[in-house]
């Protein structure tokens, strides 16, 4: 089906972007500006900005109790964009409808810090939510990563590392929309040509968007930056990959699901029809996509 009527309408609103170089400054200032005021977002019963040995973190906790399963949150943005603020109602949403603690975690971006800066961060975060999860009051079972687009890069590379580790404390691991394969090769996936214009993202756009994280070091033959170049996906955690029928970046996730599943892993693909990226930060408040947290919860409660 065509991209949702609402969103098309959104898109048909925004000015045409500016000449020349993607300018990260301006980008990020424009993402900033639109975040809602604090009064105006959903609230919980505790939101607490700290750190983790030194990397910011949220912590969203839903509810009086005083224990909670722990989702780490690593949030979208092509390696140079988004931040807490942009991804808070995101957060706060997922603590709502999960239950769960929820630990937005604010990795360094591209390019002021070269790679594996925002990826050594994620970990950071992960491991010292472990360490500290009489602080966070973990209450033994729940113990997952996730993200959208870039950050469902981190949460998979994050995943792949634990089991590599034999660090076996991730439970589960939730991609949505995720970039998985940096070399952007068109003739590998048809949504790269299916989806190349007029929703939103465009393939057109991916290789400069990301060229600020590949610049930085981040070799795309690189498991670790391209977690679909990884061999051997065996042993990795539970997986819920969310994909949006109008995304270029659509098969990439679903073939890693396939892979995911073909490789012993319980893996979930699903696709919602007529999302294009970013929904899940943007547009989640559509009916149609509004039970992409209820299934979020679901799938964490296995």
């Amino acid at each position: 089906m065509p991209l949702h009527p609402e969103i098309a309408k959104f898109l048909a609103a925004q000015p045409a972007p500016p000449a020349g170089p993607v300018d990260p400054a301006a980008l990020r200032a424009d993402e900033e500006s639109h975040v809602p005021p604090l009064a105006e977002r959903l609230p919980l019963h505790a939101v607490e900005d700290t750190y983790a040995d030194g990397v910011p973190v949220r912590i969203y906790t839903p509810d009086e109790a005083e224990r909670h399963g722990l989702l780490l949150y690593f949030h979208g943005g092509a390696f140079f964009l988004g931040s807490l603020d942009t991804h808070d109602h995101l957060a706060r949403s997922l603590a709502e409808a999960t239950g769960l603690k929820v630990v937005s975690v604010g990795y360094r971006r591209a390019p002021e810090h070269a790679f594996p800066a925002g990826l050594d961060d994620c970990w950071t975060a992960v491991r010292r939510a472990a360490a500290a999860r009489e602080r966070l009051g973990w209450d033994g079972g729940t113990f997952a990563v996730a993200g959208d687009s870039s950050g469902g890069t981190f949460a998979a590379a994050v995943a792949a590392r634990a089991h590599d580790e034999g660090w076996d404390l991730i439970t589960h691991q939730v991609l949505y929309y995720p970039s998985l394969d940096l070399d952007f090769d068109e003739e590998r996936y048809a949504s790269l040509r299916e989806n190349a214009v007029g929703n939103g993202l465009e393939t057109a756009g991916l290789k400069p968007f990301n060229a600020f994280y590949v610049d930085s070091g981040a070799d795309p033959a690189d498991p670790r930056v391209s977690p679909a170049k990884r061999a051997d996906l065996s042993g990795l955690p539970p997986a819920l990959v969310v994909t949006a029928e109008c995304d270029p970046l659509r098969d990439e996730g679903e073939a890693y699901g396939r892979r995911l599943a073909d490789a012993g892993v319980e893996a979930k693909v699903r696709r919602y029809a007529g999302a294009g990226h970013g929904f899940v930060q943007h547009f989640s408040w559509l009916p149609e996509f509004q039970g992409v947290f209820t299934e979020t919860r679901n799938f964490l409660r296995r």
